[in-house]
């Protein structure tokens, strides 16, 4: 294990917290952080599109939810063909990108209203290295898998006009997670990124548009020390970037 200093977060800030990695990965901290909310369904609720439900509608709970491969117990999905599984199996979203939003919109963006299962702060989520773990509470384990895309089920719940083309240039996905270790969770639980590949892209460069160099820089971290793990949606974005290269 390797001791390891402060982390620059992605809004320009510093903050420190010991912490160890393994020799696999890059070095890293996290600052302070911690889940603010915990969330899921509280009802189905009817829906324009082609599942004729959306379960969108998270809010707060109270106390440990336990999260397993799966996502938070009590949690379900309407459209399963777009939404959950192992690695859509948590969705955190920041209390500072929620702000911005806010601001934004004009109104306030509590905890759930983007179908969120985790609202965190001082964690950078934007900033969040693909495959990089994050260790909440005692026990669970959590890995940085993919950015939100938009959808239309989001747009509907938001109201607002041409939402998924301005959530997209916002470049504040939230990003989903796999479960690497199964425990619970609660609001005031601790974050702690626990290891970060050395490969460095990130989930908002994911979520804006890859370059070839940072697309090839992902691609080889499968086979690379990391043993990184792509979800299918994230090696589309990596090879339709490699695509588009200019030749020397």
């Amino acid at each position: 294990m390797l001791p390891v200093g402060p982390v620059v977060r992605h809004d320009g800030g510093m903050t420190a917290a010991p912490v160890s990695v393994t020799a696999a990965t890059a070095s890293v901290t996290a600052p302070t952080a911690s889940v603010t909310a915990v969330c899921r369904v509280s009802a189905l609720l009817p829906d324009s599109g082609t599942i004729g439900v959306t379960a969108i509608d998270k809010r707060p709970v109270d106390g440990p939810v336990h999260v397993r491969p799966l996502g938070l117990r009590a949690d379900v999905q309407a459209d399963r063909k777009h939404h959950g599984g192992i690695d859509q199996a948590v969705y955190a979203f920041a209390d500072e990108d929620a702000a911005h939003f806010a601001e934004l919109l004009g109104r306030e963006v509590v905890p759930g209203l983007f179908g969120e299962n985790l609202r965190t702060s001082g964690v950078d989520v934007t900033g969040a290295v693909i495959g990089e773990r994050w260790a909440v509470g005692g026990t669970l384990v959590l890995e940085v898998t993919k950015p939100r895309v938009p959808c239309g089920t989001f747009a509907r719940r938001l109201g607002e006009a041409m939402w998924v083309k301005r959530f997209y240039a916002e470049g504040r996905p939230g990003t989903y997670l796999r479960v690497v270790k199964a425990g619970p969770v609660q609001a005031g639980d601790g974050v702690t990124v626990v290891s970060r590949p050395s490969h460095g892209v990130t989930i908002g460069e994911a979520f804006t548009g890859l370059g070839p160099d940072r697309a090839e820089a992902l691609l080889a971290a499968v086979d690379g020390p990391d043993r990184l793990r792509l979800t299918d949606e994230v090696r589309g974005f990596a090879e339709k970037a490699l695509r588009g290269r200019v030749p020397a």
